[in-house]
């Protein structure tokens, strides 16, 4: 399994509100490939040189900069920490604390200073999940795949899973009587799929709590809808992988499962492209910076989808929401499109970090309001 460790919304809303006179965020790729960790600290290193002096030459205290710095060299030397890496690092650091994200999709190198964190290339670890688990499912066996980006499927131990459906009921078969003797043959084998279903979800429950990422079923009918009948976990994927899941291979249920994956997220897209279209032409959609910002200033945002590659420089005032637009020499004066997404998690919107292509209006921004503004 990756070594993840995903920021939920609350993780993100708490680093959107952190205000200190130096404030460094750094993005790298890494790999969970332990014995080529030593490349990724040599580009962590090589950032934070970066970021201090970025942090110097805006004119930050050296004891706070000094203060970051050591921090990181305390996390440089932390063996076992880069023994468990995902496919990127995220490390947010001021001179009295220091938080990491290891994430499952991989970011650009990147290193920001400022008075705030910069949360943008975050987002996208929420917005497109490019990990899974696939639940392979049939009367004759059950297994959880971990699908992990690029990497290789990964079969996870689930205490308590039922082997198969005639076990999991404690029957030699499933197709006879059931307790009461009122059902057999197609009605009581559905009655024994369903208990058979109940206790696999009652099973995955401890792992996935907590969790956000898709849970993406193997299985054909009926064993498909009857399983989506009982199941708890509220991130079950609305598509299924077709076929006989018990030979299928692990490979081969991650390759189907990326394909899952991608038809979901350009769904979810093209939904809120239409939205954005029907919006638009009632006053509540916009692709514009300045009364974006005011938007979110005032909480009129409903959805907004950003840019995570492109920095616009400047600050947007906390009382009104206005846009100073400048460059990146003032510590003050950073990523106002980053701004704007923190004030819009802030007041409840949804927020995504897309590429510019995937962005109604192909801009820096664009936000469907929840009412004209």
């Amino acid at each position: 399994m990756l070594h993840v460790d995903i920021p939920s919304r609350t993780d993100i809303e708490r680093l959107i509100d952190v205000r200190a006179p130096a404030c460094l965020s750094l993005y790298l790729p890494t790999t969970p490939l332990t014995q080529e960790a030593q490349a990724d600290r040599i580009a962590m290193k090589n950032l934070a040189r970066a970021g201090h002096e970025a942090l110097l030459a805006k004119g930050v205290h050296k004891r706070e900069v000094d203060a970051i710095g050591d921090a990181l060299d305390d996390l440089l030397e932390d063996d076992d920490f880069w023994a468990h890496q995902a496919r990127s690092l995220a490390v947010f650091a001021t001179a009295t604390r220091t938080l990491t994200y290891r994430l499952p999709n991989t970011l650009e190198a990147l290193v920001e200073t400022g008075d705030r964190f910069f949360i943008k290339p975050l987002l996208r670890a929420i917005t497109v999940p490019q990990s899974a688990f696939v639940l392979a499912l049939t009367q004759g066996a059950v297994r959880l795949v971990e699908v992990s980006g690029d990497m290789p499927a990964v079969a996870v131990k689930v205490a308590d899973l039922p082997k198969d459906a005639a076990s999991a009921v404690g029957k030699a078969s499933i197709l006879g009587r059931t307790p009461s003797g009122r059902l057999q043959g197609a009605e009581g084998q559905k009655v024994r799929l369903g208990q058979y279903s109940r206790q696999v979800d009652q099973a995955l429950r401890e792992l996935l709590a907590g969790r956000e990422i898709p849970l993406i079923l193997a299985a054909n009918q009926p064993l498909d809808a009857i399983y989506r009948s009982v199941n708890t976990y509220p991130h079950l994927a609305a598509v299924s992988i077709p076929g006989n899941s018990e030979t299928t291979s692990d490979a081969d249920l991650a390759h189907a499962a990326r394909a899952v994956l991608d038809q979901l997220h350009a769904e979810d897209l093209k939904a809120l492209h239409a939205e954005f279209a029907a919006r638009l032409g009632e006053g509540r959609a916009t692709t514009d910076i300045a009364q974006a910002a005011r938007a979110a200033t005032f909480g009129a945002v409903a959805t907004l989808l950003v840019d995570i590659d492109e920095i616009v420089p400047g600050h947007v005032d906390e009382t009104t929401g206005a846009v100073t637009f400048g460059d990146s020499g003032s510590i003050a004066r950073q990523g106002v499109v980053d701004q704007i997404a923190g004030r819009a998690l802030l007041t409840g919107a949804r927020v995504l970090g897309e590429r510019r292509a995937d962005i109604p209006g192909g801009g820096s921004l664009a936000a469907i309001l929840r009412y004209p503004f």
